[in-house]
């Protein structure tokens, strides 16, 4: 059955901080109400929430301008990955995003795996633009080149 709350901070998969939004009850009354990260949707709650709306809107606009700024850098990132290749320049296996994100990390950008925006795994040589989440619409692309090597049994 499902459970209105009011978030008391910003989750992405929900909403951000003084939403009201709609979970299942069990993530409501296991997760939620007991870390403190929601209240549920009562008429006090409500009227608590309303009188805090000011800090929770400048709240959100620290989480954006810290968002904003994040992409300014991520923007200037560039990747390149090397995989094995066939003749005809289609990858053996496949790049995915536990290697951009490996990637991310050799060069000191701190993400979270569900940051990363990519579809479906490359699987050809060349270059990619891969977006990043890191804020609700704040989503920087950064530049994925995947550079092919050939296989042992090619040479």
């Amino acid at each position: 059955m499902p459970t209105q709350v009011i978030l008391t901070e910003t989750i992405d998969t929900i909403g951000i901080i003084g939403t009201e939004a709609t979970v299942k009850d069990g993530y409501a009354r296991n997760y939620l109400l007991p870390q403190g990260k929601a209240v549920l949707a009562t008429p006090q709650n409500k009227k608590m929430i309303e009188q805090q709306k000011a800090r929770f809107e400048l709240q959100i606009a620290k989480e954006r301008e810290a968002a904003e700024e994040m992409a300014k850098k991520v923007e200037t990132i560039a990747c390149t990955l090397s995989a094995k290749v066939s003749n005809e320049g289609r990858l053996y296996g496949s790049i995915t995003i536990n290697d951009i994100l490996e990637a991310l990390r050799a060069q000191d950008i701190i993400v979270e795996k569900r940051m990363i925006l990519l579809a479906d795994p490359i699987k050809e040589v060349g270059e990619y633009k891969v977006p990043i989440r890191l804020y609700k619409s704040v989503e920087p692309e950064i530049t994925v080149t995947v550079m092919g090597e050939k296989s042992a049994s090619e040479e």
